[in-house]
């Protein structure tokens, strides 16, 4: 039997599951290949990871905001505000083209250095045992946060530059890891902030390994900068004790906050206590707003919570990946690559403390946890990603085609209202 008529005599939709036809060819496939599949598919990943982040922080933030502030709303009233502040940040990033964005390479990394420097000055402070902050006025800022867009966005424009010289050593170590690796780096291991330090070096080597640096460079680099994580480690007694903790807690008091974080993992279950119905966020879970906010998602949400957020950081991903597989662009290869690093590999660290899999590092979960400067820092730098969606050609024509369709269906119900008219008026003689 033909592959037409094994069609024609199947029930409507079987042709879709006829053996033998190219994934291409299915309607699911053909829907992905569209040229606005990883535009639509940003912004639908974005919005959700931060939807379910303020909602999220409403609920585990609702027992210390009323003990603290005399309100239930404090904390997400202010994550709102940053919410707000970072989608109209994200807007404007998702239109700037390319140029601008290589453009401004030099000048985020000036500030960005700039800013942290700050840090050591009266205008820092140390949270947690961090000095990692900056109070200007009423507003709290974490340079470091704008230091990963920084590195992002210089290092994609140095490395795009000096793509054919990548192959010697000096090409790559001078212009890139010297003034942001070891002066950025370097001033935020000085406030000793390591969780951030190794996102920031996580996003350096995927920097290097989207430019196509060799082999025995990034594997240089990498030896170097583990074996500097290692000493940072056995040189701090607080590092240590939080290696000791992972590995073998013999006391809960020490590792009180991996305990209940686990605690509410379990407590959550299949299905979870409810949304609002935690038990660790009434004081017995430190942070539970924050660094093992999703700790809260797996009480309240249960084990379908927590995969719907590996699920969508999973999304974002492919959208990144395609970004870097589709373009021609060196830069908005290697720029998209550091942002998927950046955003991926803080989650990987945050809900493996959060799990055990890790020691308690101390980053946020991105787009979810409570934090200002991180919320709308992210969201300008995905949405550099989402311009990049956008000035892909053929997502380009595609868009500048839409005007036209929705033209063209106002034209028809126009047209309708036109005929109708007609009609009335033709019955009333």
């Amino acid at each position: 039997m033909s592959l037409t008529s094994l069609r024609r005599s199947g029930r409507p939709g079987d042709e879709d599951a006829v053996p033998g036809m190219p994934p291409a060819q299915h309607p699911f496939w053909s829907r992905l290949e569209s040229p606005l599949s990883t535009y639509y598919l940003l912004v639908a990943v974005v919005a959700a990871l931060m939807l379910i982040g303020l909602i999220m922080v409403l609920s585990a933030s609702s027992v210390a905001s009323l003990r603290n502030g005399g309100s239930s709303y404090t904390v997400f009233l202010k994550q709102a505000q940053f919410a707000v502040l970072g989608v109209l940040a994200c807007v404007v990033a998702s239109r700037l083209p390319t140029l601008a964005w290589r453009r401004l390479a030099i000048p985020l990394l000036l500030v960005a250095v700039g800013l942290q420097a700050l840090v050591f000055t009266p205008l820092g402070f140390a949270v947690l045992g961090n000095r990692n902050w900056l109070r200007l006025g009423p507003i709290q800022v974490q340079p470091s946060e704008i230091g990963k867009l920084a590195i992002v966005v210089y290092g994609a424009a140095v490395l795009a530059t000096k793509r054919r010289l990548l192959r010697q050593w000096r090409h790559a170590i001078v212009p890139l890891l010297l003034p942001s690796g070891a002066l950025l780096v370097g001033l935020v291991l000085l406030g000793r902030d390591l969780g951030t330090a190794l996102v920031l070096l996580a996003i350096l080597a995927g920097l290097l390994w989207a430019a196509g640096v060799s082999a025995r460079l990034f594997g240089l680099a990498g030896a170097v900068g583990a074996l500097g994580v290692a000493a940072l480690v056995l040189v701090s007694g607080n590092r240590m004790s939080r290696l000791n903790q992972w590995l073998s807690c013999t006391d809960v008091h020490q590792c009180w906050q991996s305990e209940h974080g686990r605690y509410a993992l379990a407590d959550g279950g299949l299905s979870g206590l409810g949304l609002g119905a935690s038990r660790e966020k009434w004081l017995w879970l430190p942070e539970p707003h924050n660094d093992f906010i999703f700790a809260i998602i797996g009480e309240e949400l249960g084990i379908g919570g927590t995969l719907m957020v590996l699920v969508l950081f999973a999304l974002l991903a492919l959208a990144c990946y395609r970004i870097v597989l589709r373009t021609d662009d060196p830069f908005v290869r290697v720029a998209t690559a550091g942002v998927m690093t950046w955003v991926l590999v803080q989650a990987m660290i945050n809900i493996g403390s959060v799990i055990g899999a890790l020691p308690v590092i101390g980053v946020p979960l991105p787009l979810v946890s409570s934090g200002g400067s991180a919320l709308v820092t992210t969201l300008f730098a995905l949405g550099m990603v989402i311009s990049f969606a956008r000035n892909e050609p053929a997502c380009r024509r595609a868009l500048a085609a839409r005007p036209k369709v929705v033209s063209r269906s106002l034209a028809v119900f126009t047209a309708r209202r036109t005929r109708g008219t007609r009609a009335a008026r033709g019955t009333r003689r």
